[in-house]
């Protein structure tokens, strides 16, 4: 794929504007889940009319391990969750009918009742269209299996094994499914073979409504910031089909595992237990995979945050088997001769380095060769010491600002756990640089618009002002994440009024982009 059909320039000069960071799953929507459907339509238009020029989302991917976006069954596919009933109805594979189910939760997501929901809808599109509904498709989807097949069909029968063997990991299969033994993947695909092609059916309409709800955007003149993280899960068709290009042994197990010393968000460090990468294997083919997953979510999106940026320099390997991350290594990651591969291939890097937690000088100095942003999290400014990076009078301008992450507490229960002389010192730093707002979270969305940094984001859970009840995620926490959800009556048009006037007071009115 080349530069010039993935998407719109990198960030030009001068640029200065705002967006708003919601995952797509905490739309609103009648079917228990946000999707790709009208309601992210809607959504694009109120930042078009609030002067956003960005809309920032999580991985895309099908959830696996306690449904987050960040523990992948594919670095390819897209989660069939987010698949839109409207846009279904609207195709002819379902009546109106079809879709009729019991209440779901307004402002949460019951990742199970949805999960039997949406694969019921599916299952009966997929006999629609084998009995002939839609049949001006089936070029489109055909074309769509021979374009996507160097990881949809490997992804297609991961999936279909996967319901054969009660959703048990892949190392639990038989062995010679394990070892992608070829007598073995053939009979497979055989006995197969109507599951794996309805796998494919099924990634083929989510593309398409991607792509619909991407041109939408580009439409209104924004821009979609995906999140690509930066590893794969252990139990992914991208381990199973690839083996070669991770650390495993002869069992094909992880022999390291991913994960961060301690830092700001764990006194123990992060135990993510994801494989680590065969940098030298994936030399031998140029990146060949790297530059193919990239492509594929630049298919949808215009920018990526690069999850955990810093493990191009060097990531945190703990030995398989280990209790916490406390001891692991740093291993030098494949840095300047990678982002050369991935520059030759895709231009001007569309990247947003997230650079956050333990860095050294030489993650900074990778980042800033290739002219990458980094992150600045206002929510980390507050330690008392002038040479925090995140305090705004130490921001360049290559810097994307946030108020906090989709890992942070919402700025407004972050503050309420705070000492009272710890909130009466950071009241007197905001309102020093010009915050007027008389609630903190609308504060630091005040302190990052004015800062000099190109690009600001915040959660829309800051823009509502909402507390810890609307957290996305808590890391450690193994259960309960990724589960909230807006409501209709929350985006009410005062708080998207009041982002449009902060907006154009901070001079970040939306810069239009003619998108190809």
């Amino acid at each position: 794929m080349s530069r010039g059909t993935i998407g719109v320039p990198p960030f030009p000069v001068d640029y200065r504007a705002s967006g708003v960071l919601l995952h797509v799953t905490s739309l609103p929507s009648p079917y228990g889940i946000g999707d790709f459907g009208p309601t992210a339509l809607s959504w694009i238009d109120r930042l078009e009319q609030a002067g956003q020029a960005s809309w920032q989302a999580l991985p895309l991917g099908p959830t696996g391990y306690g449904n987050s976006p960040y523990q992948s069954l594919s670095s390819f596919a897209r989660n069939a969750l987010l698949i839109s009933p409207d846009w279904l109805i609207e195709d002819e594979f379902l009546d109106a009918k079809d879709c009729a189910h019991d209440p779901f939760p307004a402002a949460t997501v019951d990742y199970d009742a949805i999960t039997l929901f949406k694969h019921r809808l599916l299952e009966k599109c997929w006999k629609n269209f084998r009995a002939g509904v839609r049949s001006d498709l089936r070029p489109a989807y055909q074309h769509f299996c021979q374009n996507q097949s160097h990881w949809l069909d490997d992804y297609a029968l991961f999936l279909a094994l996967k319901t054969r063997f009660g959703n048990a990991h892949y190392l639990e299969w038989p062995r010679d499914l394990v070892e992608r033994k070829p007598v073995a993947l053939e009979r497979a695909r055989r006995q197969l073979a109507g599951q794996i092609a309805r796998a494919s059916f099924v990634q083929f309409l989510l593309f398409r409504q991607a792509e619909r709800m991407k041109e939408h955007a580009h439409s209104r003149g924004l821009r979609l910031i995906g999140d690509l993280p930066f590893f794969v899960s252990a139990d992914s068709s991208d381990v199973w089909a690839s083996p070669e290009l991770f650390l495993l042994d002869e069992q094909r197990r992880p022999l390291f595992v991913a994960g961060v010393p301690p830092d700001y968000f764990s006194a123990q460090g992060q135990l993510w237990g994801n494989p680590l990468y065969n940098w030298n294997s994936l030399r031998v083919s140029g990146y060949r995979w790297w530059i193919d997953r990239l492509s594929s979510l630049l298919s949808h999106v215009d920018i990526i945050r690069l999850d955990h940026f810093r493990a191009f320099s060097a990531a945190w390997h703990v030995p398989a088997g280990a209790q916490t991350a406390q001891s692991g290594n740093w291993a030098v990651g494949p840095g300047v001769e990678f982002l050369r591969s991935m520059e030759k291939e895709l231009g001007d890097l569309p990247l947003i380095a997230e650079d956050l937690g333990t860095i050294t000088p030489e993650v900074y100095a990778l980042r800033d060769q290739f002219q990458l942003p980094g992150m600045r999290v206002l929510q980390f400014a507050f330690d008392g010491h002038s040479d925090n990076p995140y305090l705004p009078e130490n921001f360049v301008t290559n810097t994307v600002v946030y108020t906090g992450t989709h890992d942070n507490p919402t700025t407004r229960g972050w503050f309420e756990g705070l000492r009272h002389d710890e909130q009466e010192g950071i009241w007197k730093y905001v309102r020093g640089r010009g915050a007027k707002s008389g609630d903190m979270a609308r504060a630091l969305l005040e302190v990052a618009w004015s800062s000099v940094g190109m690009l600001t984001i915040a959660p829309m859970q800051d823009v509502l002002n909402l507390g810890g009840e609307a957290r996305m995620n808590v890391p450690g926490r193994p259960e309960g994440n990724w589960c909230w959800r807006c409501t209709d009556d929350m985006l009410s048009d005062s708080a998207f009024e009041w982002l449009r006037d902060l907006t154009k007071n901070a001079n970040r009115s939306r810069v239009l982009i003619t998108v190809q």
